[in-house]
């Protein structure tokens, strides 16, 4: 086949919810070429609306192989990353694939954007709220932790969970906690990781709001959309549960206020939660890959996966708007919502409110046209649940 008669791939990469619903929404606007590349098995992979399902091993070698191979079948690869972690194998491959990979980013400034220190500091420069926040560099910030009032929540600059040992995030409620957690600390912070630790914003995740943009290039954002999330799993720092498409106009205002100063390409996900202390909307972090609950778009009308799409192929891209956000709808990620009830104690009436509260459900992997990744994903379910009985 000549290379010009060869067609362009959508390579989603990592097959959990977040990249199951890139697949779902291409495939809705009538994109067939999709691959999905992953570290292990995943509920995407028994899906029928894509072409193929690779395992890659966790280093960007093994990424790269395979996407060179990918490129003798087709003339360009677009590129829908899920995690931090690929946006940092893009970032080292970035010079040896971009004459044929569209990579949804800024290669110039993407490492000081993902570092959450650097987030906080664009928004002091904008005037945004932000939490009261320490930066922990080296040995003598440990004790700064104290200039915040407890509880604080403490965070690696970047996230360093997924290919290294390290905590998620923390929570100190007083000095004792402190004082055990400051051992821990210091051995991270000896091997050089950074942490942000920062004031816990009364409320829990219903006091969440996440903005959803795609921005090209230019410099011009070609479609959003904003929802709040209703819960998280497996705690109030934890990702999606439960969510829906109520949000104020303030966090859009922020969020395009962001994206444009600090000239992020690509997909922009700053997630903000409100303080009722002052009565603002204040940035919690900026996620620059598909989060968890990016389907909602879509259910709104608004493609932000597709107008990528579009993007990269020079399409013609149409700008839309949220047009059901006069409804109640409730985005459910029913296997979160089954082990929050299990496992976490008095959460009955918020699962009956996410579940049964709202005007419209979808759920998070339910396809009746493709029932296999449900299917696998409910077998999570219950073990989850032995686990717990057992």
């Amino acid at each position: 086949m000549n290379k010009l008669d060869k067609p362009y791939c959508s390579l989603v990469l990592g097959g959990y919810v977040n990249g199951y619903s890139i697949i779902r929404e291409l495939h809705k606007n009538n994109i067939r070429e999709i691959i999905v590349f992953s570290f292990s098995k995943c509920l995407a992979a028994y899906s029928n609306k894509i072409k193929k399902h690779i395992i890659i091993n966790k280093n960007y070698k093994s990424l790269h192989k395979e996407i060179v191979k990918l490129h003798q079948e087709y003339k360009g690869i677009i590129i829908f990353p899920t995690s931090d972690l690929h946006l940092e194998y893009l970032y080292e491959l970035y010079e040896e694939i971009c004459d044929y990979c569209f990579i949804p980013f800024n290669q110039e400034n993407l490492l000081e954007n993902l570092d959450k220190y650097n987030q906080y500091m664009s928004c002091k420069k904008l005037g945004i709220p932000y939490p009261k926040t320490v930066n922990i560099e080296n040995l003598g910030d440990i004790d700064k932790i104290l200039s915040i009032k407890f509880p604080v929540i403490i965070k690696p600059k970047k996230r360093e969970d997924l290919k290294s040992k390290v905590f998620r995030n923390i929570t100190l409620k007083n000095i004792n906690e402190f004082k055990k957690s400051s051992i821990l600390l210091k051995g991270y912070v000896s091997k050089g990781l950074g942490f942000l630790a920062s004031e816990i914003i009364p409320g829990d995740s219903s006091n969440l709001y996440t903005y959803v943009g795609y921005r090209n290039k230019k410099g011009n954002i070609l479609n959003e959309w904003a929802g709040k999330k209703l819960s998280s799993f497996p705690n109030e720092f934890g990702v999606f549960s439960s969510a829906t498409n109520k949000a104020p106009f303030e966090v859009i205002r922020q969020s395009r206020l962001l994206l444009n100063f600090m000239n992020l390409f690509g997909v922009c996900c700053p997630e903000f939660k409100y303080d009722f202390r002052d009565d603002t909307y204040k940035l919690i972090e900026i996620n620059l890959r598909y989060m968890m609950w990016n389907r909602m778009g879509h259910l709104l009308g608004v493609d932000i996966a597709y107008t990528e799409y579009l993007d990269a192929i020079e399409g013609n891209i149409k700008r839309k708007s949220q047009n059901k956000k006069n409804r109640n709808i409730h985005f459910v990620y029913l296997k979160y919502e089954i082990i929050n009830l299990i496992r976490r104690k008095k959460y009955f009436k918020t699962f009956i409110k996410n579940i049964f509260f709202s005007e419209k459900n979808y759920y998070a992997v339910f396809d009746i046209k493709d029932l296999k990744p449900f299917i696998f994903d409910s077998i999570k379910i219950i073990f989850n649940a032995f686990l717990k009985i057992f």
